[in-house]
């Protein structure tokens, strides 16, 4: 069996850090999102994957992820030079694949638990494909599946204005090489994308089998600031803690869920967790609080910060208040003048967002 990540994408959503980052290489819990895919997919006895890019950032995520090697896994790369859907993906994909099955998985998603039992489940079975759904408050916003009533899937709708029910689909699917006849039959939608979700209803229509299972852990599609915060959240509150033996304590409160990653530095602070602190970073005479990602070689002095994450490289000095449900990128500085007059003085890219209150 072979997996196939779906890495393309502007991150519209998620501008201005992603006019200079990758979606999917933003870090949740101190690890970009789309290792934490990578490792699902192996954590099921998957080593071979694919990775769909764009021409757009696909030269970052061939340098962030390389040949796959550090993870245990071999790494193919394919480009996808337009955005024409999923399920053109899968057909770009098919001299990857050749007759193997294979478990797609978007590259920007965050999913509690793991897909260990599904991939066993679907290599148990004979099915055909196997798709992983989710009630959600707006189905509007995805594909939506409508269920016979013995739980077989009897329509697939891609954000219908009149949703047939709560059921989405969260971007994990399972195929045999049956979907390639799919891909290749199907037509563009209103859109102008080949949708998976017409592909998956011509498997349907055609009597192959298609599985949906109901997931009922957390999932989080990390494509907007406020779902990457939520993410970030649920990871930390899952993983387990741990001090690296070079870290440093002085003076310092540190809670039991806390993780100190190699070389960083807590001096006349209190960081409470679930929290993480990255590698190089020095946080002095300051206060993190709950749910907060700090990456890797980042300054705090004399601030307060809660919720947050932050990106690598970046300097928060002297805040006048506290810094909460916030997410700032690489290399960022945000500073407090310490002379008179009090000023702010800010350089801001497009689509930024600034509060002061």
């Amino acid at each position: 069996m072979k997996g196939l990540i779906l890495s393309g994408g502007k991150g519209t959503r998620l501008y201005p850090l992603t006019y200079t980052l990758a979606k999917q290489l933003v870090p949740v819990a101190n690890k970009p999102v789309l290792i934490r895919v990578i490792e699902l997919i192996r954590d099921a006895g998957v080593d071979e994957i694919g990775i769909i890019i764009a021409p757009n950032t696909g030269d970052e995520i061939r340098a962030a992820v390389g040949d796959g090697s550090r993870w245990g896994v071999r790494i193919e790369y394919i480009l996808q030079s337009s955005p024409d859907g999923l399920a053109h993906a899968v057909k770009i994909a098919q001299p990857f694949i050749g007759d193997d099955r294979f478990v797609m998985f978007l590259g920007d998603n965050v999913i509690q638990g793991g897909i260990k039992t599904l991939i066993a489940d679907f290599a148990n079975h004979d099915w055909n494909c196997q798709i992983v759904l989710k009630e959600v408050e707006d189905p509007k916003s995805f594909g939506v599946a409508k269920l016979h009533g013995d739980g077989s899937i009897e329509q697939l709708i891609e954000k219908p204005q009149n949703p047939p029910s709560n059921l989405a689909l969260i971007g994990i699917y399972m195929f045999d090489q049956h979907v390639f006849e799919a891909v290749n039959s199907i037509q563009p939608s209103r859109r102008g994308e080949y949708e998976i979700t017409d592909a998956i209803q011509w498997l349907v229509d055609r009597g192959y089998m298609v599985q949906p299972h109901i997931h009922q852990g957390w999932w989080i599609d990390t494509g907007k600031a406020s779902d990457m915060l939520e993410a970030n959240s649920s990871v930390l509150d899952e993983i387990t803690p741990t001090i690296a033996p070079d870290a440093v304590i002085e003076n310092s409160q540190v809670d039991r869920r806390v993780t100190l990653q190699a070389g960083a530095q807590i001096i006349n602070s209190i960081v409470r967790g679930p929290s993480i602190i990255g590698e190089g970073t020095i946080i002095r005479d300051s206060y993190i609080g709950p749910h907060t990602s700090i990456y890797h070689h980042v300054h705090v002095d004399r601030c307060e910060i809660d919720r947050c994450i932050v990106l690598e490289h970046s300097e928060l000095r002297n805040l006048p208040a506290r810094l909460h449900d916030s997410l700032i990128g690489r290399y960022a500085k945000v500073l407090r003048r310490e002379v008179r007059p009090l000023t702010l003085t800010m350089n801001l890219g497009d689509h930024s967002s600034v509060e002061i209150i």
